[in-house]
């Protein structure tokens, strides 16, 4: 695991207006697909809690919500490559749609572990909402089926994600800047 450096600065990347603009898009994707059909979204604490709550006020299928916590980076800026289960979901998936709701898809090693998961408990489909789908680190062969932004490089936070379990209350998302 790597250790916590210094930050020099942030810079706006995606501002709180399009970040709002795109959440309701894709909770239109999820209304339409999901009409009529028993959904769960389980949202991914800490990072995922902002987007989740803000998709939520759009989604109009009904849907149950439940809660999950992953550690994979610690006080670091890379995935260590080892997944905890630090809590688990409480509905029961069995015969039900479920959409994994993610602040950001890096590495892919906690989709990849979540999906093994609900597979094995009998969900009925699987798809990943996730605000960032950072294809830097990809390790895994995950898919987002509903991304808010594509990301190539850079070290993120706001809106829910942190570095170091700080920046999370910032309204847009930035680029977070090392010193040297």
């Amino acid at each position: 695991m790597s250790r916590a450096r210094r930050v020099k600065g942030l810079q706006e990347l995606y501002a709180a207006a399009a970040i709002e603009e795109r959440v309701r898009e894709i909770a239109g994707e999820i209304n339409t697909l999901y009409a009529g059909k028993p959904l769960i979204m389980i949202c991914v604490l800490k990072g995922a809690f902002m987007f989740f709550s803000d998709l939520l006020k759009h989604i109009t299928v009904g849907a149950e919500i439940d809660f999950m916590r992953l550690a994979s980076y610690g006080q670091g800026d890379s995935s260590s490559g080892t997944v905890q289960l630090l809590k688990d979901t409480e509905l029961p998936l069995r015969g039900k749609d479920v959409i994994i709701v993610e602040d950001i898809v890096d590495s892919g090693h906690s989709m990849e572990f979540l999906i093994r998961q609900f597979e094995s408990r009998g969900a009925n489909s699987l798809r990943i909402a996730a605000l960032i789908d950072k294809l830097e680190r990809r390790e895994r062969p995950v898919t987002v089926d509903f991304s808010g932004f594509t990301l190539s490089t850079g070290f993120i936070v706001g809106y829910g994600l942190d570095y170091a379990e700080r920046f999370r209350e910032l309204p847009a998302v930035y680029t977070l800047e090392f010193e040297e």
